[in-house]
């Protein structure tokens, strides 16, 4: 009855949770004959019920050592539910069996062994802990007799561990009088001749006549004793504790030996092991969430971001990623305040639904910034720590060109930050160190080819590439790839022609053509173009060449878009260098490095976790430039974290710039290739951008703001929302419902914000509300997000603005006119070359990144406001085929930025004593 009451349970768990089975691990050390057959029994009742059941065996010479190892993988296993290890220890060294049953995580321990669940079941907390299965067993049989155990008198004979005192708390808890005795009792028959209930578990064999029992008792018979038989071919035979055949006579109910208490025991094993899987599904829900947020202590005026975020004593990211529903197996911890994420969690919560999709994006900015980041993070504050909703955000890890340079650090601002703010806007856990890495290596690769394929034959570089190791040459795994690319289907290095091995060992790059630049994340403007191989090692070959920053490689832009580890090493295989002097391109994959990528790249991929100011999750993960990339955070990220939050939970992402660039790309370019639909669109508006727009004078990066933006001037704003209502325009295009949050400054008058919430609901915003987050964290973003909530069960309707197959010049001129409000576009000669070389190399599929000027929604930084009319110039096309765009470039524009006359390391310090960074980020 048991094992199919179980086994109904563990389908209807498997139905509800597909893919999910109870585990159940037996460590047994030795191989006693005994202990083997008690084992196959489990193994057998496991499968016959459904339980996933793994036996492991350490060797009669393990020690304890190598048995505490064991058992500590073991308790970190989520696929591990149930956890015993078969006593006795067969051990020829010593082992303290007690540190070693104590060492069982105790949510584990169906065996009930444990000194916390024994302690538990002392206590009475029954419903708390697990029970020792025989003594379970047992009660299982007392209630099926259908006697009441509450105020009967029972008696206990056996005082052990593992029976007799687990037997004596379980019937004191279910309200009998229980006399406990043993070997040494002088009263023993008088006492069992009291008892209503007796359980006999004293290991001697028939050491309970029957004519001590009481008429009608209840006899539980636990023992196992072998007795010396001739008529059995073993010479022996298996008796209990209790005069069987005498005791029946006497007895209700009693259980024979064998085949009563034994099977008991192992069903209730695997009772045990089913009741903690459901423990286990019920405490790891996913979506649900039992979150500790953190408390703000606001202060007027408010301090500098660095003091907020020092203020603040973050929760240990071990814990942020248990709130959120991550096994222990799934996080790799970088201290306290950060971790990694396996991208394992995906394939365990597969088959859970999506929550809430929702990107900020904001209207065209100054120089300054309007506070998406910080709108970002106020958002999910207010959605997690003020409405109880589960929420992430998934933002972009800022490169340290701009946080030494003139932008600062990204962590958002005031009250509204990701923390540790110092951690955060530094090295992080090193992915863009390992993307400057990766990206370097292959820059490396192009030289070094060119270099050997000028001063070496063909034979010597065949027999270098293809070195003969003991007399035998063998194709790589990579070269195996070249040559089917080649169209040479021969596997033995031995049997290529000499026209094959010419084709195969020469590249043939043209270094006017090579597109892949060497970076390096800091800001150094005389690194924009340099001159390479002027060594004389270099044989005369050297070239002009330039550094990027590091976040405008396209393995920046791969590591974004991927959506796991094999199609991010195919988008390297992929990646186009340079062309050769026949016009074919040149991928990664042709230089042999593919793989050395992916092994650079094989933690970066990984999103990394942290938190906000009041405690809520938060993915940092890549970090294209949203200019010559596609500017948002990993694919990745935002899908783990869609998972964890559960069906009715929010992600909540950024898109770099203004809605005409970022937005623009999410749609067009991350969302194609994720798969991903959103649900709303947040755009950020700031009454001080919107007086630039409507004629203002320039706002500049470290210069005062003129009178025009710290006093009321309510025409000014008004003039100026033509570019908001062009930004809304440009959301609404694309089906999405769009909530506009005007970040209100100190200076801001009501009127004024007022009259942008108006212009944006006329505008045909699904709502507009004025948000005070930097000041006062969460709450202040309240109102937006519940603009938000209503927002998201709104009717969506997403479609992309263009069908990838279209020319490519038609999908840039349909960005241009949209997106932008431009009359046409105009392809100067190169950009026209592009596009017949791109067309003719079968890239003309791919979707559009165009590279311009975020201050404006043309070519032109200075024209404010919604311009129209004006034919925008593609001066060259570039192609990223591994991230998987084509990016036109309009205008002029550095992907090296210089440092400023007085950067922002002059106020970045190290307090020596503490340790502590000070200053401004």
């Amino acid at each position: 009855q048991v094992r199919d009451r179980l086994k109904q349970q563990v389908v209807e768990m498997t139905e509800k949770f597909p893919g999910f089975r109870p585990g159940l691990a037996i460590l047994q050390v030795g191989n006693r004959d005994d202990s083997n057959l008690y084992i196959n029994m489990k193994l057998k009742a496991a499968a016959e019920i459904g339980i996933s059941a793994n036996h492991i065996k350490l060797p009669n010479t393990a020690t304890e050592a190598d048995v505490l190892k064991c058992i500590a993988s073991l308790n970190a296993d989520p696929a591990v539910h149930g956890f015993i290890v078969q006593l006795p220890l067969d051990s020829n060294k010593p082992i303290n069996t007690e540190k070693i049953t104590n060492a069982v995580a105790p949510e584990k321990d169906v065996d009930g062994l444990s000194s916390i669940n024994a302690g538990k079941l002392s206590r009475g907390d029954l419903g708390d802990c697990f029970i020792p299965c025989t003594p379970k067993g047992c009660m299982e049989l007392i209630r099926q007799t259908g006697v009441q155990v509450a105020g009967k008198r029972a008696v206990v004979i056996g005082r052990s561990k593992i029976v007799g005192a687990p037997m004596h708390d379980l019937l004191l808890w279910n309200n009998a009088t229980v006399t406990t005795c043993h070997s040494k009792t002088s009263t023993l028959a008088e006492e069992v001749g009291k008892a209503d209930i007796l359980v006999v578990a004293a290991g001697r064999a028939e050491m309970v006549k029957g004519e001590w029992i009481k008429p009608g008792a209840i006899v539980i018979d636990c023992g196992i004793n072998h007795v010396p038989d001739s008529t059995k071919a073993s010479g022996k035979r298996v008796v209990g504790d209790v005069a069987y055949s005498s005791a029946k006579e006497k007895a209700s109910f009693i259980t024979p030996v064998p085949g009563g208490v034994g099977p008991m025991t192992v069903a209730m094993l695997m009772q045990s092991t089913v009741e903690s899987a459901q423990r286990f599904l019920e405490k790891f829900q996913p979506g649900k969430w039992t979150i500790q947020y953190n408390q703000l202590t606001l202060k007027m005026p408010v301090p500098s971001d660095i003091v907020i975020s020092q203020s603040c004593v973050p929760k240990p990211i071990d814990q942020v990623a248990k709130e959120v529903g991550l096994f222990p197996d799934e996080v790799e911890l970088y201290g306290q305040t950060k971790a990694k994420v396996q991208l394992s969690v995906l394939k365990r919560l597969q088959n859970q639904p999506d929550g809430k999709y929702v990107v900020v994006t904001g209207i065209t900015p100054t120089p300054l910034g309007e506070g998406k980041s910080t709108t970002t993070v106020g958002l999910v504050q207010a959605l997690g720590a003020h409405l109880h909703q589960n929420v992430f955000a998934c933002v972009r890890q800022p490169s340290q060109g701009p946080t030494f340079g003139i932008k600062g650090g990204a962590a958002g601002g005031g009250y509204c930050q990701v923390v540790p703010m110092e951690e955060f806007n530094l090295h992080l856990t090193g992915d863009i160190h390992a993307i400057t890495a990766a990206n370097n290596l292959v820059a490396a690769a192009i030289d070094a080819h060119i270099f050997h394929e000028l001063t070496q034959s063909d034979q010597a570089l065949y027999n270098r590439l293809v070195p003969s190791v003991n007399g035998v040459r063998k194709f790589s795994d990579i070269q195996i790839r070249r040559l089917q690319k080649l169209g040479i289907s021969k596997t033995d290095p031995m049997a290529l022609t000499k026209e094959e091995v010419n084709a195969f060992v020469r590249l043939d790059i043209d270094p006017g053509t090579i597109t892949w630049q060497r970076v390096l994340d800091t800001n150094d403007r005389f690194l924009r173009k340099i001159t390479i191989g002027q060594s004389v090692t270099e044989k005369g070959f050297s070239r002009t060449a330039q550094f990027d920053i590091t976040v405008s490689s396209e393995i920046m832009a791969v590591l974004a878009l991927a959506d796991g580890l094999d199609d991010m090493k195919k988008r390297f295989g992929r990646m186009v260098v340079a062309c050769s002097k026949k016009g074919q391109p040149v991928t990664a994959d042709d230089l042999g490095v593919t793989g050395a990528l992916a092994v650079l790249m094989k933690d970066a991929i990984k999103p990394n976790l942290m938190q906000t100011l009041e405690g809520t999750p938060v993915f940092v993960h890549a970090g294209p430039f949203a200019n010559i990339a596609h500017g948002n955070s990993s694919v990745l990220a935002d899908k783990i974290a869609l998972k964890l939050v559960g069906k009715d939970g929010f992600v909540v992402t950024e898109a770099g710039f203004g809605a005409d660039i970022g937005m623009e790309k999410f749609f067009n370019i991350k969302c194609r290739y994720s798969g991903l639909r959103p649900h709303v669109v947040v755009l950020v508006a700031t009454v001080r951008a919107l007086k630039m727009h409507g004629g203002g004078p320039a706002v500049t990066a470290g210069v005062p703001l003129p009178k025009e933006y710290t006093e009321e001037n309510v025409q000014l704003v008004a003039k100026g929302c033509s570019n908001l209502k062009k930004q809304i325009q440009n959301a609404r295009m694309f089906g999405v419902p769009v909530v506009v949050a005007v970040n209100a400054f100190k200076t801001d008058t009501k009127a004024e914000l007022a009259l942008v919430v108006q212009h944006a609901k006329e505008a045909g915003a699904f709502d507009a509300v004025e948000c005070t987050h930097w000041a006062e964290g969460g709450k202040g973003a309240l109102a937006l997000a519940q603009a938000v909530q209503r927002a998201s069960q709104a009717p969506s309707n997403f479609r992309f603005l263009y069908n990838v197959e279209l020319p490519v010049v038609d999908k840039i001129r349909l960005i241009a006119q949209q997106v932008y409000g431009a009359r046409d576009i105009e392809l100067l000669p190169e950009a026209q070359e592009k596009v017949a070389l791109y067309t003719k190399q079968g890239f003309g599929n791919l979707p559009i990144c165009m590279a311009k000027t975020h201050l404006s929604l043309s070519h032109d930084p200075e024209q404010k406001g919604a311009p129209t009319g004006f034919v925008l110039p593609i001066r060259d096309i570039r192609a990223s085929v591994g991230a998987g765009f084509l990016y036109p470039l309009v205008g002029t524009m550095s992907t090296m930025p210089g440092l400023p006359t007085r950067p922002c390391f002059y106020d970045i310090d190290l307090d020596p004593v503490s340790g502590d960074v000070n200053g401004l980020f």
